[in-house]
């Protein structure tokens, strides 16, 4: 495994400081682009797994398929993850895309290999007072979704539902991190829209949710705007 120790200590400190403002109950959602077959990408792969550990902060790595090309087919990419970048990128007027890009609530874009600007991103969405309150409890093979109104929200706001798998090592044989054997942490899976939400009272579903991997729901302005709430279901 890669392993960047000279450094992540000194990160993980920072974190611990300058992270402790965000509420627990009110987590701030990170989204990595990243992929096995990019030469960039291992450092914010490692500021990712360091930020694993929070409970103020959700981190998802979300593997795109467009370096799948240049010899290393990632196993973990998602078309859909990429069409949710490129969704990013519109809403802020950009024409290209980029890895590592982590998106810090929706509302930041930050280089995911820069771990003061990642922190910077996280201290000042956790500021933002939420204008939604998410409730998660499970009930055997079905996840109970409960979103209360704390302020006046956009009209068809948005309500996800993604998994993920905690962690996995990955023997890369080829492309630009040919030879590395590299573990990723909380990989991203089944993304799904489970619903529309005009903000007018509570918004209540149940979704069904099989096998242990954590599940993260959030709630999020139309199209690629902020994420307005986010929350965690572990067993």
């Amino acid at each position: 495994m890669i392993r960047l120790t000279t450094w992540m200590a000194p990160i993980a400190m920072l974190l611990s400081v300058s992270v402790a403002q965000a509420q627990q109950d009110t987590p701030v959602l990170v989204e990595l682009f990243t992929s096995q077959g990019c030469a960039a990408c291992p450092p914010a792969d490692a500021v990712l797994s360091e930020l694993s550990g929070r409970e103020d902060v959700i981190p998802l790595a979300l593997h795109v398929d467009y370096w799948d090309y240049i010899g290393w087919k990632d196993d973990f990419a998602d078309p859909a993850f990429t069409k949710r970048q490129k969704g990013y990128a519109r809403a802020a007027g950009r024409r290209s895309l980029y890895t590592p890009q982590m998106i810090v609530a929706g509302r930041y874009d930050v280089v995911g290999s820069r771990p003061m600007k990642v922190v910077d991103a996280i201290r000042a969405a956790a500021k933002t007072p939420p204008p939604v309150k998410l409730l998660l409890a499970r009930d055997g093979d079905t996840l109970v979704i409960r979103a209360e109104p704390l302020a006046p929200l956009p009209p068809e706001t948005v309500v996800h539902l993604v998994r993920y798998a905690p962690e996995k090592t990955v023997d890369i044989e080829d492309g630009e991190n040919a030879g590395l054997e590299m573990t990723y942490t909380n990989i991203a899976h089944g993304w799904q829209v489970i619903g529309s939400w005009d903000g007018q009272g509570a918004y209540e579903t149940s979704v069904p949710l099989e096998g242990d991997d954590p599940a993260v729901v959030l709630v999020q302005e139309p199209p690629f705007g902020p994420v307005l709430a986010a929350a965690r279901w572990r067993d």
